[in-house]
């Protein structure tokens, strides 16, 4: 398995990953999969930030 060095560049295949998520309409955890959203087509926006934008 190849070290990322560089992260994902635009039109690079994202690599197949699961997160824990929660949702606060149902109040449950559930998971997603990368590699269920590929195999149902679906469109992926990925968004990542640190904390919670907080200003300190």
């Amino acid at each position: 398995m190849a070290a990322a060095c560089c992260g994902l560049k635009l039109g690079a295949k994202v690599p197949d990953f699961q997160l824990t998520t929660y949702d606060p309409v149902k109040d449950d955890f559930g998971t997603f999969s990368m590699q269920e959203q590929i195999n149902n087509k679906r469109w992926t926006i990925l968004f990542f930030y640190p904390a919670d934008f907080t200003f300190v």
